[in-house]
């Protein structure tokens, strides 16, 4: 009983603060919006935290302590017109190194968006004004599903992000999903509405509403609503995928959306690196011949048997290795010896030593985890973790190759991780 009552004691509190204080005991449950052990209030927390973003400062940095007063000055601008909308929070990262190192943060500050629990997929990282925090919260806080009422409009909606780029002119520019739905008000249409925002700098989302005003597409009362993806001008298969699963569990929803709007395997080209870049996850790179399709799906299967969990921690890549002989040479690789496996850090270039060792369970995911870890760094530095007292001669890995694509040191303190 006493436990309830300092909860609700504390609710407004929590609800009404601008920047709110945030630790290992209470972070998980800021962001996820609810306390476990209360039930009566998980509706009304989940109100409270659509939105969590979150400082994760040092002290002793001086850029953290730049932004302190530009934080808090932004969040007082959202106390009385987003009330229980969005919680901004400041967590130090140096006493709760824990919550630091699960969301791999290695510079300070460093500012993440968390949506209905989970971290999204790009932290901020454009100006550090007042107005411009606010203006990325306004953003982020906007609807990004366009919805339609007439099969015209809707039309000429979707003609408009047509593109004559690359020869296809009745694709869509970003990948798209359009759904059609008797009701707005339903729980396929709020689960969808609730992904859109999820993915919403990666794919476009439109929906049509009603049966009279979309015949034939708006499934009848009764029936599952319509969802079907279009594929952008990029993709080698352009042909609509139809959604065939449960709508109403929202978990399978937007994994189907997250498979079709951000592959598990992208490729890498001197125009879309520094994009990539701005993710600020490492890349796992596999470098391929041009015509070499064998090793590309092997590496893909090898991603989603080993390491589908670190999707949120690591871009895995795949790259032409003859346009990209600069990264291979400094591996003290070639043409000859593709195809080729590699982690950039952005500091440092990691060989994973035999590519078909991915076909042996575990190896990836063990890559993947070293480098996390700082195992990686630390034994190119002084070889192999010794087992015996015998310390391994300093060695130096190869220099990253996208180094320059890395956060300034003019706007950041940056850690001696491994990881950007």
């Amino acid at each position: 009983m006493l436990r309830w009552l300092t909860l609700l004691l504390a609710l407004p509190a929590i609800l009404n603060a601008e920047v709110i204080t945030v630790t290992s005991q209470n972070f998980e449950q800021t962001i996820r919006k609810c306390f476990p052990h209360i039930k009566i209030l998980i509706s009304v927390i989940s109100e409270a935290n659509e939105l969590v973003f979150v400082n994760f400062y040092a002290d002793w940095c001086r850029f953290s302590q730049m932004l302190k007063p530009i934080f808090l000055e932004a969040s007082e601008k959202f106390k009385d017109s987003a009330p229980g909308k969005i919680v901004w929070a400041s967590l130090d990262a140096d006493k709760n190194n824990d919550i630091a190192t699960k969301y791999h943060v290695n510079k300070y500050p460093t500012l993440k968006l968390f949506r209905n629990g989970e971290v999204t997929k790009r932290e901020y990282r454009s100006s550090r004004s007042v107005e411009a925090l606010a203006a990325y919260i306004n953003k982020q806080m906007e609807v990004t599903v366009q919805k339609f009422t007439e099969k015209n409009a809707l039309q000429a909606a979707h003609n408009e992000k047509f593109s004559m780029k690359n020869h296809n002119p009745f694709q869509p520019e970003k990948n798209t999903f359009i759904g059609y739905f008797n009701d707005e008000n339903s729980v396929e249409y709020k689960n969808l509405l609730n992904v859109a925002l999820f993915y919403r700098d990666e794919c476009e989302f439109m929906v049509g509403i009603g049966e009279l005003n979309f015949p034939g597409e708006v499934p009848p009362p009764g029936q599952a609503p319509r969802l079907v993806f279009q594929p952008s001008n990029k993709a080698v298969n352009p042909n609509q995928i139809p959604f065939a699963g449960d709508f109403a569990t929202y978990e399978y929803l937007k994994q189907w959306v997250a498979d079709k709007c951000v592959p598990l395997v992208r490729e890498i080209t001197f125009q879309n690196a520094e994009e990539l870049t701005e993710e600020g996850l490492p890349f796992m790179i596999l470098f391929k011949k041009s015509d070499d399709k064998v090793s590309e799906k092997t590496f893909a299967d090898a991603i989603i048997r080993e390491i589908p969990d670190q999707r949120k921690s690591i871009n895995c890549l795949v790259g032409d290795g003859s346009i990209f002989k600069h990264p291979l040479s400094h591996l003290g690789k070639s043409e000859n010896d593709l195809p080729v496996i590699a982690i950039d850090s952005f500091r440092h270039m990691y060989l994973f030593k035999n590519f078909e060792d991915i076909n042996v369970p575990g190896k990836l995911r063990e890559f993947v985890l070293d480098l996390h870890s700082g195992k990686l760094h630390r034994e190119f530095h002084h070889g192999p973790d010794p087992v015996t007292g015998n310390q391994a001669p300093d060695t130096e890995p190869p220099p990253s190759t996208f180094e320059k694509l890395k956060p300034q040191s003019s706007r950041y303190t940056i850690l001696d991780k491994t990881e950007l």
